[in-house]
């Protein structure tokens, strides 16, 4: 009897190794660009950031390419493709915009030191990823149960939320600051990825358009156009390349049980995301004939997420979509190996962050604008046409929470010029003195009192906005459903929620908070108001599934006399 080989690696390999390592890299430029858009300094991001979140993909590929040489022996078959894992692209997004970037602003306003701000905003976020570890671990064996009680409007509406306005609105502000590479590259991501035609010499659309962005770019910085428009110009060196061991972070650890608690709120959904597309991924594998253990994937990105996490990585890892296109292509487990290893060891040894230096932002924007209306596109797509109302709903917060981050910014800026004019003032003197009536006290009194309810609305709405997002979509598809039952218990869940300021939090920063122990405290940035939202909040959603149940159990609908399902057009 001959033994079993296991045809591991084929010419297939090499297409699929470099879609899933482009795939990883993209996600790293996205990654990187929000950060720097933050004021992260480049050089922390290439040095301490990128090694730990690469390591996560090094060790659940490895991981995932072992899984395939296991299930290739059990079944006899040597044509077993590798579940494709790498950087999660909503997570990405979340904790760097929602975690990170606020982090690292509000740690500056503390220290007025920009590397210890980066350094204490990177351990909120390593904690913060520590708790989607913790997380995915739990759900490994609760996700089929998690899938089938959040609808998929309120699941993956709030990422279709982060698309349109972190990615796409934002991104577009990233394309016009120099239209002359943006636009360009924009227009070939629209006609490659969106209108489906061939770039020349048959060059992959997003990797033209970076190209040709970036030839544009220094084209115009080495012919001196680009300082004759006043606009910067910069030729990348050589610092960041060198070996950065992703090392275990002990203030990474601190932080989870510290200041990233308050940002537990969106990392519990983004890991319920992950866990529920993991299902999905495995299912559509065992069509393809690679019948992976649901559980086994699920546990190994976990596992991969927390060792990133402990070593200074930030965003999470999943298992991508695709494997039957992997599979197409003619992958077997090399693919997973080399890819792996190539993102695991460019970012240890500084490669990937250089090779993210060199390309100008406004050429990489174009496929930020791409990701996030795509996520939109998906987000359709998989919501059942009668819930595509509560997908909506899902959407919304997000762009309150947008606005919200874009005023408070500005808000900030005031109060920072109102404080440097009262100490102008002071050190005039006498001139203080004949001044100092003239001044109020702070800049709250130049803004209307109207204006500064509804930004404090504003806030608390923007605050938690991914669960608040997966409750309003819930709650919509729930009834649309005729789940009524289903739709109280979510309104009295977003109550409970609302209360300790899981959602819907009173502080600037999303703090969690026991409501009868807030106070008016300077800086804290509470107002009167925000003492009673609490209490208002949790009554009116207590109000709300009080409401449906007396509607349900009073009206026609429990007698199966409401409106019939039909499909609206």
């Amino acid at each position: 009897m001959s033994k079993f080989s296991y045809k591991w690696s084929t010419l297939g390999d090499l297409n699929a190794f470099f879609a899933l390592f482009f795939d990883n890299v993209v996600n790293l430029f996205v990654l990187s660009e929000i950060l720097v858009s933050f004021g992260f300094p480049r050089e922390f991001i290439y040095t301490r950031i990128i090694p730990g979140t690469a390591l996560g993909v090094l060790i659940g590929d490895l991981v995932y390419t072992w899984l395939a040489f296991r299930l290739a022996r059990r079944t006899g078959r040597d044509d077993i493709t590798a579940m494709p894992l790498g950087i999660d692209m909503p997570s990405t997004v979340g904790i760097a915009i929602i975690v990170l970037g606020p982090s690292f602003l509000a740690f500056k306003e503390i220290f007025g030191d920009v590397e210890q701000a980066a350094h204490y905003a990177w351990y909120t976020g390593i904690g913060t990823m520590l708790w989607m570890g913790v997380i995915k671990s739990i759900c490994a064996f609760l996700g089929p149960y998690i899938q089938r009680m959040v609808p998929s409007a309120g699941m993956v509406g709030s990422i279709a939320g982060i698309g349109l306005v972190w990615l796409g609105a934002q991104g577009l502000i990233g394309v016009y600051e120099l239209p002359f590479v943006g636009l360009l590259s924009l227009v070939i991501i629209v006609f490659t990825l969106i209108g489906h035609f061939d770039f020349p010499l048959k060059i992959p659309g997003a990797a033209a358009a970076v190209l040709v962005g970036t030839l544009v770019y220094y084209g115009m910085g080495l012919t001196g156009a680009l300082e004759g428009m006043n606009l910067a110009f910069k030729i990348p060196g050589l610092e960041g390349i060198g070996l950065h061991l992703p090392l275990p972070q002990p203030g990474g650890l601190k932080a989870m049980f510290g200041d990233s608690l308050k940002f537990l709120p969106m990392a519990i959904p983004l890991s319920f995301l992950v866990i529920s597309v993991s299902i999905n991924i495995v299912e559509a594998a065992k069509l393809m004939g690679d019948s992976y253990s649901v559980r086994s994937i699920i546990i190994t990105d976990a596992l991969a997420t927390f060792a990133a996490g402990i070593c200074g990585g930030v965003a999470q890892s999943t298992p991508y979509f695709g494997h039957s296109a992997y599979k197409r292509m003619g992958g077997r487990a090399s693919y997973t190996l080399a890819a792996g290893l190539a993102v695991g060891l460019g970012g240890m040894f500084g490669l990937i962050g250089f090779f993210v230096d060199l390309i100008p932002g406004p050429a990489v924007k174009p496929i930020l604008i791409f990701i996030g209306f795509d996520m939109i596109r998906l987000t359709f797509n998989l919501t059942p046409h009668r819930h595509i109302m509560a997908a909506v709903f899902a959407i919304v917060p997000s762009v309150l929470n947008f606005t919200y981050v874009k005023l408070r910014s500005l808000y900030g800026y005031m109060q920072d010029a109102f404080s440097t004019l009262q100490i102008d003032l002071e050190k005039a003197g006498g001139v203080m003195e004949k001044s100092a009536p003239l001044l109020p006290q702070n800049v709250d009194s130049l803004l209307p009192a109207h204006w500064l309810d509804e930004f404090l609305i504003l806030g608390t709405l923007g605050q938690g906005f991914i669960l608040t997002a997966m409750i309003w979509g819930s709650a919509v598809a729930f009834i649309i459903d005729r789940r009524i039952h289903r739709a109280a218990v979510t309104m009295l869940l977003a109550g409970i929620l609302s209360f300790f300021g899981f959602i819907h939090s009173v502080f600037p920063a999303g703090n969690l908070y026991l409501p009868w122990n807030l106070r008016l405290e300077t800086g804290n940035g509470l107002i009167e108001r925000s003492l009673t939202i609490p209490y208002e909040f949790a009554s009116a959603y207590l109000l709300c599934a009080i409401t449906l149940l007396l509607m349900y159990y009073f009206g026609t609908a429990k007698h199966g006399q409401g409106p019939s399902q039909h499909n609206e057009i």
